[in-house]
């Protein structure tokens, strides 16, 4: 087929688009390609009874017990809103599939930025997706952009995946979500090697079960030696679904690791610290759990949610690399009711709990109330 073809079969699929549009199909066929474009529009309403916890809940804001600020804050925003454009191509040695997806969180807010942007064939995944660390059997359902801390974090980076059956491992760029270390200048991080992720998901009965890991190296380039200063970090995740009868389900996640970082949802810390005194690149060991249950009702489910992550940073303290009002743990619960009228359109109502601890033994909490209006194509 010319080009002169190709443009009249796609000016043709597009109006024919169009046309369906009102019936809810987004959806075309070309040749042996069949493309869709998804998506939703959704509508955030937030009022932050203490602090002002950011478009997206962000627990660094949450101030410690006497700390005086203003109080009370109304938000209503759009940014989570996404578009999404994704191709199945039929051949004689598979299909496939290509990905491009955005939303408006970029810079916090107001912003298109990318979320999606891979291929996948034959079992290769190439591109910008989800980490293939963690996953989301133990992610309990938030209206608040922000998960739960505790859990793998779940976003998107770069990386070169391979999949087989329920097992997959990748190669991920070490310099996105893992986090890098503090460092002032002429001191520079370097990513000597990408991070490598290692994730197997299986099913028995109404249990879904899921575990990862990640291996990483940290590195530094030192300016007074001229040389380099490195780490080995790690990472283990354990995560869980099950559902023991019909509109019931329970959710768990553990994670653990020494200079996993970024990898753990809601993390405190970096994932290492350099000893001011030797100049030696430390890691630092950070924990995460999250529990759940949700239980359907009426047109949709009610959502109970429980996540901690909390790191170790006595070391970095006592060596002087940190103070006392460095961030340890963080806390948070979530209570929803999320319901679905129409199969494209959902309300929801949240109330969430948010706790900060610093090192030296202070905390403040922070209360967030929150709906939603989602409309999907």
């Amino acid at each position: 087929m010319d080009m002169k073809s190709n443009a009249i079969t796609l000016c043709a699929a597009l109006v024919g688009t169009a046309l369906s549009a009102t019936a809810g199909a987004f959806e075309w066929q070309i040749g042996d390609t069949r493309a869709s474009v998804y998506g939703y529009a959704k509508l955030d309403i937030i009022h932050d009874v203490d602090a002002n916890l950011g478009n997206t809940v962000n627990r660094g804001n949450i101030r410690l017990d006497g700390e005086n600020g203003p109080e009370g804050h109304s938000t209503l925003h759009a940014y989570q809103s996404r578009l999404g454009v994704s191709s199945l191509t039929a051949t004689e040695q598979g299909e496939v599939k290509a990905v491009l997806e955005g939303d408006f969180f970029g810079n916090g807010g107001g912003h298109f930025r990318l979320r999606h942007a891979y291929g996948e064939w034959s079992g290769i995944t190439a591109g910008q997706t989800w980490t293939n660390f963690g996953g989301f059997l133990g992610m309990n359902p938030t209206i608040d952009f922000t998960p739960q801390p505790g859990q793998g974090n779940a976003a998107r980076q770069a990386q070169l995946r391979y999949s087989q059956g329920g097992f997959s491992a990748a190669l991920e760029d070490p310099g996105s979500l893992g986090g890098k270390v503090n460092l002032a200048a002429p001191d520079s991080v370097k990513h000597p090697l990408p991070d490598l992720t290692l994730r197997y998901q299986g099913k028995v009965g109404g249990l879904d079960l899921g575990t990862s890991a990640v291996l990483r190296q940290l590195e530094y380039y030192q300016s007074g030696s001229n040389g380099d200063r490195n780490a080995f970090g790690w990472g283990l995740n354990l995560e869980a679904a099950y559902r023991p009868v019909p509109g019931l389900v329970l959710r768990g996640a553990l994670t653990h690791g020494d200079g996993i970082g970024g990898y753990l949802e809601g993390s405190p810390a970096a994932p290492g610290y350099v000893d001011p005194l030797t100049g030696k690149l430390e890691t630092i060991k950070a924990s995460g759990a999250t529990a759940g249950v949700s239980l359907a009702a009426g047109l949709g489910d009610i959502t109970l949610g429980y996540g901690v992550a909390r790191t170790d940073l006595d070391d970095a303290v006592a060596a002087g690399a940190l103070a006392g009002d460095a961030n340890k743990k963080f806390e948070a619960w979530h209570l929803n009711y999320i319901w679905s009228p129409l199969a494209s359109v959902s309300y929801g109502i949240e109330t969430s709990y948010h706790r900060r601890q610093v090192q030296d033994g202070r905390e403040g909490d922070a209360l967030r109330l929150q709906g939603m209006v989602m409309y999907r194509f």
